[in-house]
């Protein structure tokens, strides 16, 4: 049995120590956010915190990292308020969304070891694929995410009649042209 953290909950998965990761937070933990894509660990659908370092969870067995705090993008935060989240829905960064769990969560990483990051740190720092190509998006969003973390930009308020909890859930209407 192996032993660890997952979203600030212990949690003892009762496989083998050779599963990777991303199959026990999946199939065990019912946290579907960090996504099967490639299973080689190129595509980044599948990244995650392990001790607060992106990790690609499909290349990670869970017998490797007993006792370590594992964070998926279901415990980012509670609310989606967190300043990556709120900067890819005010940029528009998603388009299909298969991508974008992992692509948070290599954001997240990246914006905690370089708080300013330049396109250039952007661009070696997040490999993730995205076949929707939102790379030119993605760059915006990173570096607005920098502002909102640091207190340099304020996050943008729903809509009236919106719950904030609820904001990062809507879809703004698309006005018809006239």
């Amino acid at each position: 049995m192996t032993k660890f953290t997952v979203n600030n909950q212990p949690v003892e998965y009762r496989m083998d120590p050779a599963t990777p990761l991303l199959f026990a937070l999946r199939d065990a933990s019912n946290l579907t956010g960090a996504k099967y894509g490639c299973g080689t660990g190129h595509c980044g659908a599948c990244v995650v915190h392990v001790d607060d370092v992106a990790r690609k969870a499909c290349q990670i067995a869970i017998g490797s990292i007993e006792g370590s705090f594992v964070t998926t993008i279901e415990g980012l935060s509670h609310d989606r308020s967190h300043p990556i989240q709120a900067a890819f829905l005010a940029e528009n960064v998603s388009q299909c969304g298969f991508c974008i769990p992992g692509m948070v969560m290599a954001a997240a990483a990246l914006l905690k070891s370089s708080p300013r990051p330049s396109e250039d740190q952007i661009r070696a720092g997040i490999t993730n694929i995205c076949r929707c190509g939102v790379y030119p998006r993605l760059v915006e969003a990173i570096q607005r995410a920098g502002r909102i973390q640091r207190g340099d930009e304020q996050v943008a308020s729903p809509r009236p009649g919106v719950d904030p909890a609820d904001a990062a859930r809507i879809v703004p209407a698309l006005t018809p042209a006239p």
